[in-house]
């Protein structure tokens, strides 16, 4: 997971815990991270078992350390599962924001309840439910549990946190937010480059299979066998029914249509020749690391641009997510603006 400021992403994180938890199980089944990644580990090993229990106070609420490592190791294990290399200052770094947001989780509950927001302990249990069916069965949920050293009753209690502060961010900061269709706009008229629509073209494909490093009798059985689909394609026999009954690749089942696709999408041999195509040519023998295609183009659009009517609820969308963000981080300096707050790291 990205670590960040974005406080609308802490306040998720109760919501997502076990997401994460499931993804860092599947990532345990993955090679071990870099070497640079490890130092990273063993330093938080080392540093992570202080005398103090407590890494920050809150008004009076304590923030137990024990939830601070809890969530940094699901940073941090995502992180490491993503390819990021985890040095002793980005722990530090990581480990702060972790904290931070726990703090921001912590004022914005403190002040929900203080609004008098509560939440149904049957909407938590549908909640809770509806996450573990992330997993195959019980057995792989409690293990997660587990290996993020938390329980039921930790997560049930994050996931009240989050409900609660959504119910005060929906009352407090959401009818704040108002986006007009001019900012939608000027937003579409300030930045072309979004909606942008590059060249596609949709093909077909018959594949005959042939690794680079396949022996030179193989790769010539493939490419009389090519030849002879060649040679039904030229007596006039259909490519979909040919591609259903040669095709090696997935697509066969769909007569070899591999859709729309732009540039860098495809091998550069499959997408020069299907680019310089026309719509209803088929393509001579083209080989690719794959083997031995017979390609043939069935449309082509040009660059174009999205119009605003298409594209503009999702850029009102991303304007309302950008000024949430805005205005719960404003909420939160208001809410510091009276509190005591110790970080006792």
């Amino acid at each position: 997971m990205r670590v960040s400021k974005i406080v609308i992403l802490s306040i998720l994180m109760g919501y997502l815990l076990v997401s994460i938890a499931a993804a860092a199980e599947k990532d345990a089944k993955k090679p071990e991270a870099p070497p640079e990644a490890k130092p990273a580990a063993n330093a938080a090993s080392k540093e992570e078992k202080p005398q103090n229990p407590v890494a920050a106070v809150v008004n009076g609420t304590k923030i137990s350390r024990k939830a601070l490592d809890r969530e940094l190791t699901m940073v941090t294990q995502r992180m490491n599962s993503q390819g990021q290399q985890i040095g002793q200052e980005q722990f530090d770094k990581v480990r702060s924001n972790v904290l931070n947001n726990m703090i921001d989780r912590e004022l914005l509950y403190q002040d929900a309840l203080k609004n008098g927001i509560k939440v149904d302990s049957k909407a938590v249990d549908a909640q809770l439910d509806k996450m573990k069916k992330n997993f195959p069965g019980d057995d792989e949920y409690r293990k997660a549990l587990e290996m993020m050293n938390t329980s039921e009753a930790d997560l049930k209690a994050n996931i009240t946190q989050g409900m609660v502060i959504q119910q005060l961010i929906e009352s407090k900061v959401t009818p704040q937010i108002q986006i007009t269709d001019a900012q939608n706009k000027e937003f579409y008229d300030t930045h072309p480059e979004l909606f942008k629509k590059p060249e596609q073209v949709k093909a077909s494909h018959i594949l005959i299979k042939a690794e680079p490093s396949a022996a030179e009798a193989d790769k010539a059985a493939a490419r009389k066998k090519i030849e002879e689909v060649q040679a039904k394609l030229k007596k006039g026999e259909k490519f979909d029914a040919l591609a259903k009954q040669y095709s090696e690749c997935p697509s066969s089942e769909k007569g070899g249509d591999l859709g729309y696709f732009s540039r860098g999408q495809m091998v550069k041999p499959f997408e020069d020749t299907a680019y310089a195509m026309k719509p209803g040519d088929v393509s001579d023998i083209v080989t690719t690391q794959f083997g031995y295609h017979l390609i043939q183009v069935t449309d082509k659009k040009p660059e174009s641009t999205t119009a605003y009517d298409e594209t503009k609820t999702k850029i009102g969308n991303h304007l309302k997510q950008e000024k949430m963000i805005e205005g719960v981080n404003a909420y939160i300096q208001k809410l510091k603006a009276d509190a005591k707050i110790e970080v006792l790291l």
